[in-house]
């Protein structure tokens, strides 16, 4: 069995309510990229700061 290349995308399927949705879409437009590449970076982001002991903040409780 062949092994995964590294550079290969994979593939998730990803439920978002419409609200999200919209938000991401709008912020990726302002980024100049699209919804996929936006979700991707802010993934690739967040996996950063974490791997650098940055802890999550929890949000707010309303």
């Amino acid at each position: 069995m062949k092994e995964p290349n590294e550079k290969q995308k994979k593939q998730v399927p990803l439920r978002l309510s419409p609200g999200l949705f919209a938000d991401l879409s709008a912020w990726a437009e302002e980024d100049f990229r699209s919804l996929n590449g936006q979700i991707e970076f802010l993934l690739t982001e967040c996996v950063r700061k974490r791997k650098k002991g940055s802890k999550p903040q929890k949000p707010d409780e309303n």
